[in-house]
């Protein structure tokens, strides 16, 4: 019985000679010793269903009134004012992350002392022959982003195998050309552990070998519309050219006492534990 395309390409079978594929090209380039060469595509939004399977929230979960979508764009489907640019550098198919930021609290939940906020990530991994998918991206350096942004205090969401589901490791995006497309990268190891938004203390590491998903989020809590644009994202060693690297001087993390969590300061106290 031969296997037919849909089943090699959109099946476990598929899933899974795609990681064995993956794991023979470490074998044979002895990556396992010597550390990769290229980069490893992580997500890519280049086709409609890879951003329909993205997973979309806002505060309307409790309650709240901010709105917030994720489009699939390309040149033929964007309109005049969100067509793709004519420069090189410009993506020729994107999602589009957009919507309205509200502050306003729900009337019948005076439990809820906060709102405004949107945010999305990609969809869970499925699983292979060989368990449970997970990005391993220990080898690397980098989480690299290709963005359009409005400038707005976005923030970058990691999920991971941690023992508390509800725990995300966050770094800021620093867009340095808002309106412009661009590439963002952030060293994996200065993103910081939290919880509900504030800063976990004691900081454990990131769990590199079992990454889940990525994402972004609003949540500076200022009303008006939104729009952040993203292409794909992917983990490297090499500094692309033009890239901006974000030096992790500050966030505009908090800890539970309202004060400021500086990236070198939870580095720090992740390094005692």
């Amino acid at each position: 019985m031969r296997a037919t395309h849909h089943l090699l390409g959109k099946g476990l079978l598929g899933r899974s000679m795609e990681e064995l594929r993956r794991r023979t090209h470490i074998a044979l380039k002895l990556e396992a010793v010597k550390g990769p060469l290229d980069p490893r595509p992580l997500y890519d939004f280049d086709t409609a269903p890879s951003v329909q399977d993205c997973i979309v929230m806002s505060d309307t979960l409790i309650g709240g009134s901010s709105k917030s979508n994720l489009d699939f764009i390309t040149p033929a489907s964007s309109g005049s004012s969100h067509s793709v640019a004519a420069c090189s550098s410009s993506p020729s198919a994107y999602a589009r992350f957009h919507g309205l930021i509200s502050t306003s609290l729900p009337a019948d939940r005076p439990k809820i002392q906060r709102s405004g906020y949107a945010a999305f990530r990609t969809p869970d991994q499925r699983p292979t022959l060989f368990g449970r998918s997970f990005w391993d991206i220990d080898p690397y350096t980098y989480l690299a982003l290709r963005i359009k942004s409005d400038g707005r205090s976005y923030f970058v969401n990691l999920q991971t195998e941690a023992v508390d589901p509800s725990d995300l490791h966050q770094h800021r995006l620093f867009a340095k050309y808002p309106g412009r497309w661009e590439t963002v990268m952030i060293k994996w190891n200065d993103f910081v552990r939290t919880n509900h938004g504030f800063v976990v203390e004691p900081q454990t590491e990131l769990l590199r070998q079992k990454v889940r998903t990525v994402g972004i989020g609003l949540t500076d809590r200022v009303q008006g519309p939104f729009e952040l644009c993203i292409a794909k994202v992917w983990a490297t060693n090499q500094v692309a050219e033009g890239a901006t690297v974000v030096n992790s001087a500050e966030s505009e993390l908090k800890n539970r006492k309202g004060q400021k969590i500086h990236w070198c300061k939870a580095q720090n106290q992740n390094a005692k534990i």
